[in-house]
């Protein structure tokens, strides 16, 4: 409790640390109102962008950081709005338009493209924006934008249209109230900036200059003015949809159809709330599962939508992985004399979730998130009367997140974060709190933190209590950085309810330095030199953990080719108190010298490539590791792209844990072989259409030669008599291949067939033909899905029963489809 005492004292030394300093220049525009909609068409030809207001006077951000635009690459924007919402037409010159990059992706996809991009802040704060960006090839991205941090799982609902002409290229934008947020007043003033990309000579160009050497791109927005009575619409929408399968496994066949719906509904013109009515994820990317010889469990991406899209509040502290709801169960299962267990579940059903979020007017930001899951059962079969029995392995659960984020000053915030998880019955609950503090001075040079954690698991009449915190401080700014951190966690630390962790009972110091160039030198662009040092002990006992040397660099040049390296050490070697996987034993890993390599080609080329090789040297034996990945891509058009992965892992002499046998800790050397190859196809039809294969094959053998008994004093003795078998080979094979069309905005349709085997065997086989019979022998998944969902807007909806409820505007825009080309 000393260290945690420490970290809340520290709040009130470090929220007065913000400093006066200088203000940021920023560029105003006013924004014309109109009583025609253009068609956005991309053609900018209609009387109304005559009258509006121009943008102009870009300035370079990248790489020559406030450099005039040049007069070849002029660029002007012209702003309008009407009841319903903002219009953007911007012209982009280009004096050899031929040339213009102009890849076709997937939605919320950029690849070898110019693109012109749009921020906007209806709160005028410089923390909570939107994004929006339209590709010279008419691909749209959008993303959510909170202090400088992305969330581009968010999809909204906009229209664009692109042309090339003779000598630029434009682009038309129209961005309804509906997919922004903004205060009640008669009169706005939005924040705003531009860019555009200029792909063949990657420049970056912003409307309002944004200073790369210090704070956030996002604080360096300009204004609009003269936004005057306009309303923000009944912001209700509905996305239903309908799915079915057509599943094939060992012989067996079924065939589901399923049906639900996506709601989003605006509470306030700040709050949203989202809710999942009979989820369905047998759409989404498969997990790349692998071979997990390690103490702690593989933390999997999320990547089911409803759980990655609008959650920038909740991933505040790291307190929540939503691949927690619906994850595997969490009870175990009675097996008596002659039981088998001829089921146990994999994942538990989501019955539904909802989440609500916002930010008021005054930077104070709430998120609440709800899901409730089904009870999970596993089956055991007697093996002399055949008689099977239901055991229950997971309870009705509950999940809540509830978030409050107070924002301050440009870049500052204090936030509180709490999770709970109730489960039915005796089953364990579980509830975390953490409280955190950024803090930003005025002039974005310096930066601090502090947090402090609480975590509670309970089971019947026990509790468990731990708490982490951390306290640091950065300088942000100039070429030279700098950073110094503390943090720590006891040894009952325990989040993985609905957070995840894994290294816990330690105290960490950690120190950087880095030197970077802020503008092209000589011949390069850009590089970066940066030092880093930890040391780590033991909490709870006291024990010398690790200390550990860093030093990375990445170089880029004026031709694009980047390449970079490093060295890592580890002098006085390790203690490690988790591969015992014991509470108070420890295991002595020798010291380590590790070097690397990379290098890559220019990404705007047809064919580019990219490799890396790093390489573990131990001062034991011949212990080492070697790491080599290989990732080449091949752009055969616009429309068809090709990547490439191999990644190959080599141990040599490695030693792990194996058994623990009533107290006597073994573990085994072994030498392990890792190859994983991927391939991604993609051939985009136009920007709505797509077909998309991903294949990955992962292969891990592995083999020991020796097994060792664990001493307290964690060295390791030769045990001659442990002589039970751990080789292992496993596999995984996974196939999809997917057909994607944006009929409609906001609207999909998605066929999909995957096919997937997994192949585990108690040996180590590295004959490849082998290998392979073994892994296609095994029970293979055939799915054949087709889902279709659609995007139902309340204010498009309504005229279908009447133009009497809209105002003219709304029938023109909405009835006549005066838009071109939809996205």
């Amino acid at each position: 409790m000393k260290y945690l005492n420490f970290i809340f004292l520290l709040f009130s030394l470090h929220i007065v640390s913000a400093q006066e300093g200088d203000s940021i220049s920023r560029k105003k525009i006013d924004a014309i109102r109109i009583t025609e909609a253009p068609k956005i068409d991309g053609v900018l030809d209609e009387l109304i962008w005559n009258s509006a207001s121009v943008a102009t006077n870009f300035i370079e951000r990248e790489p020559n950081n406030g450099t005039p635009i040049p007069d070849s690459l002029h660029t002007e924007v012209r702003i309008v709005y009407d009841d319903l919402g903002i219009y953007f037409g911007a012209i982009m010159n280009d004096s050899n338009t031929s040339e213009i990059a102009k890849e076709l992706t997937e939605r919320d996809d950029i690849g070898n493209d110019d693109f012109f991009f749009i921020l906007l802040n209806g709160y005028n704060d410089h923390q909570q924006s939107f994004e929006f960006i339209v590709t010279a090839a008419g691909v749209q991205w959008d993303a959510k934008l909170t202090n400088g941090n992305e969330d581009s799982s968010w999809n909204g609902v906009w229209y664009s249209n692109v042309k090339i002409n003779e000598d630029n290229w434009t682009a038309e934008i129209f961005i309804p109230y509906s997919q922004l947020r903004f205060p009640e007043k008669d009169i706005q003033t939005w924040g705003l900036n531009m860019e555009r990309e200029f792909r063949r000579e990657r420049r970056r160009f912003s409307w309002n200059h944004v200073d790369n050497s210090k704070g956030s791109f996002s604080i360096y927005d300009g204004e609009i003015h003269n936004i005057k009575n306009i309303d923000a619409p009944l912001r209700l929408s509905f996305q239903p949809y309908v799915s079915s399968y057509i599943t094939s496994f060992d012989g067996k066949s079924e065939v589901s159809v399923n049906g639900g719906m996506d709601l989003k509904y605006g509470i306030t013109d700040a709050f949203t709330l989202d809710m999942i009515l009979i989820p369905d994820f047998g759409q989404t990317k498969f997990d790349e599962r692998v071979l997990n010889l390690s103490a702690f469990e593989v933390q999997y991406e999320e990547q089911r939508q409803f759980f990655t899209e609008g959650t920038e509040l909740f991933s505040k502290g790291n307190l929540f992985y939503s691949r927690r709801v619906g994850s595997a169960p969490t009870g175990a299962v009675q097996i008596n004399d002659n039981d088998s267990l001829s089921f146990y579940p994999q994942t538990v059903d989501l019955i539904n979730a909802m989440k609500i979020s916002g930010r008021t007017d005054g930077g104070l930001g709430i998120g609440f998130f709800n899901a409730v899951t089904e009870r999970t059962y596993a089956e055991i079969t007697n093996t002399n009367t055949n008689e099977t029995r239901e055991e229950l392995v997971e309870p009705l659960a509950n999940y809540n997140v509830f978030v409050l984020d107070q924002r301050f000053g440009e870049n500052s915030s204090i936030s509180l974060v709490n999770t709970n998880t109730t489960r039915e019955g005796n089953f364990r609950d579980a509830n975390a709190t953490g409280l955190y503090l950024d803090v930003t001075n005025k002039k974005n040079t310096i930066k601090y933190w502090v947090s402090g954690e609480g975590s509670w698991v309970m089971q019947g009449d026990s509790t468990k209590f731990g708490t982490e915190g951390s306290t640091g401080i950065s300088k942000i700014a100039g070429n030279h950085r700098l950073s110094g951190e503390v943090n720590f966690r006891t040894k009952d630390y325990d989040i993985n309810d609905l957070g995840y962790s894994s290294t816990t009972n330690y105290i960490r110091y950690y120190g950087y330095y880095g030197y970077r160039y802020l503008k092209p030198k000589g011949n390069l662009n850009n590089m970066y030199l940066n030092f880093n040092l930890n040391l780590t002990r033991r909490l709870d006992p006291g024990l010398y953990s690790e200390f550990n040397f860093n030093f990375n660099s990445s170089f880029t040049t004026k031709k694009f080719i980047s390449f970079g390296g490093g060295f890592e050490m580890t002098p006085f070697g390790v203690n490690d108190i988790y591969e015992p996987r014991e509470e108070g034993r420890y295991v002595k890993v020798p010291s380590y010298y590790d070097g690397w390599a990379w290098f890559e080609t220019d990404y705007r080329k047809k064919f580019a490539i990219g490799i890396t090789y790093d390489w573990y040297v131990y001062s034991e034996g011949w212990r080492d590791e070697k790491r080599i990945d290989f990732y080449p891509r091949y752009r055969f058009s616009d429309k068809w792209k090709l990547f490439l992965t191999t990644n190959v892992i080599l141990n040599n002499e490695d030693r792990g844990y194996v058994n623990n046998l009533d107290g006597d800790i073994i573990f085994g050397q072994r030498d392990r072989n890792t190859i994983e190859n991927a391939i991604e196809s993609q051939y985009i039809f136009n920007n709505v259409m797509a077909l998309n294969l991903s294949f990955r094959h992962y292969y891990s053998d592995v083999s020991y030669d020796k097994f060792f008994s664990l001493e307290e004093d964690g060295n390791l003795i030769l045990n001659p008599d442990y002589l039970e078998n751990h080789d292992t080979t496993y596999n995984n094979w996974n196939i999809d291949l997917r057909f994607s069309w944006w009929f409609a905005p906001g609207s999909q349709l998605t066929l999909l067939y995957r096919n997937a085997i997994e192949s585990y065997q108690e040996e180590a086989v590295r004959d490849l033909n082998r290998n392979f019979d073994n892994l296609f022998n095994e029970p293979q998944l055939h799915s054949l899905s087709l889902r279709i969902s659609y995007f139902l807007d309340y204010n498009r909806a309504k005229s279908w029963f009447g133009k009497k409820h809209l105002k003219e505007e709304h029938a023109s825009i909405y009835n006549n489809r005066k838009y071109g080309r939809r996205l």
